[in-house]
């Protein structure tokens, strides 16, 4: 069971998780008068890094090319 907690496709999940989450507070932070350009700024960076894990890892587990 150990293993499954720290699976690629667990941690997969819990990374496409954060960023849905992520992506909500940008929507709130930016309908918010006046808005925060710098936890925005910051938000948005964290979510391309995200971005950019998720779509590593889906190419691990999922490679393009044939075998």
């Amino acid at each position: 069971m150990d293993t499954n907690l720290h699976s690629p496709e667990r941690h997969l999940i819990e990374l496409r998780m954060e960023h849905a989450d992520l992506q909500a507070s940008l929507q709130r932070l930016r309908a918010a008068t006046p808005p925060d350009e710098l936890a925005i700024r910051r938000l948005e960076k964290r979510g391309l890094q995200l971005r950019d894990q998720i779509a590593r890892l889906e190419l691990v587990l999922d490679p393009k090319e044939p075998a």
